[in-house]
């Protein structure tokens, strides 16, 4: 949320903005939440390199690099092309949990399992890497290498002692704090009340669930399918991944031109209602299979939506009595801004 320049000198109320984050007034918790994702990736990325650096005068042009339920190696790979899959698994988990960690609700219960499953991940992962390096340090032949079951034991050991520092500095960054929502008058359509002159925006992620889960899969299997086949069969996966990631999180916006959605990384396409076009705005939660019909941008009998889950949304009903709806948190504070603004270009009209 921001505020906009005004031509009087601003109020204590106006320096406040409306943030509008329900649980966090500055984001703060929510940066601090995504760099605690984050975090355990980048170490073990650290340590694989670490281990690469000091094992690598011993390691044979080609890694073996698959395995078989026995142990037996069936695939070898450059140590470059190593490197690179090390790389592209760390990062695009790390950024694959820094985006589930960024889009979670601060006070949501499957954060904490959230940010915790993506220690044990980093901790399996990164100590099989490292078990794959010393299975190849002065090997001759990579048919000959061994990777015994038992280094999977291992693996899980690791990502049980990583979980419990992800959950040791989860508690050292304690709860999320609380922010005031704004109270409807019964009978009206809710606002916010701004001084004459006073400009106010509101912004939220409005993240989806299921696009963001089918896009680290296909990132997942993308790398996987780099790793050991090749890039040309995980060249389409990888870009499918990524499509459903730039589109898993659009931004809705209220401002002085209106009610806006687009997408995270992109400019287009945007969704857009102007505040002249605004006759009301209300919160309410929506079932989107029931009343939409599926996921995405749907159109129905009397007004569309961009549907992303189930739960709360900003209905806007139009100046020609259509509907446009979308599915977003602290959509009480966002409805209740845009009918200010509509209520002002209205005044502005008469």
């Amino acid at each position: 949320m921001h505020g906009g320049r005004s031509r009087q000198r601003p109020t204590p109320n106006a320096l406040f903005y409306y943030y509008a984050n329900k649980g966090v007034f500055v984001n703060r918790f929510r940066y601090r939440t995504t760099a605690l994702a984050v975090l355990p990736f980048l170490l073990a990325l650290a340590v694989d390199l670490v281990a690469y650096a000091l094992l690598r005068d011993r390691l044979p042009d080609r890694l073996a690099s698959h395995f078989t339920g026995n142990g037996q190696s069936d695939d070898t790979q450059s140590r470059g092309s190593y490197l690179i899959a090390a790389l592209a698994l760390h990062l695009g988990l790390g950024a694959v949990w820094g985006l589930l960690a960024y889009a979670a609700k601060p006070a949501a219960r499957g954060l904490r399992a959230t940010l915790a499953g993506g220690y044990a991940t980093a901790g399996l992962v990164g100590y099989l890497l490292v078990a794959v390096l010393v299975a190849n340090a002065d090997a001759t032949d990579p048919a000959r290498v061994r990777l015994p079951w038992w280094q999977i034991a291992v693996g899980a050991g690791v990502g049980a002692l990583a979980t419990a520092l992800g959950l040791l500095l989860m508690t050292l960054l304690g709860p999320a704090p609380a922010a005031p929502e704004p109270s409807p008058v019964p009978g009206e359509p809710p606002r916010l009340d701004l001084a004459e002159g006073e400009t106010a925006g509101w912004m939220r992620r409005a993240p989806s669930r299921v696009l963001l889960v089918v896009g680290a899969a296909l990132i997942a299997a993308g790398v996987a399918l780099l790793s050991t086949v090749g890039a040309s069969p995980a060249i389409g996966v990888l870009v499918g991944g990524l499509a459903c990631l730039a589109f898993s999180c659009p931004y809705v916006t209220v401002d002085r031109h209106g009610l806006t959605a687009r997408p995270t990384a992109l400019p287009w396409p945007r969704i857009r209602v102007p505040v002249s076009d605004v006759d009301s705005a209300v919160s309410r939660d929506v079932k989107i299979l029931a009343e939409y019909g599926g996921w995405g941008y749907r159109v129905r009998p009397g007004g569309s939506g961009l549907m992303l889950r189930s739960g709360e949304a900003i209905v806007v009903r139009r100046r020609n009595g259509r509907e446009f709806a979308v599915t977003v948190d602290d959509s009480v504070t966002g409805a209740a801004l845009l009918n200010t603004l509509a209520g002002r270009e209205g005044a502005k009209r008469r």
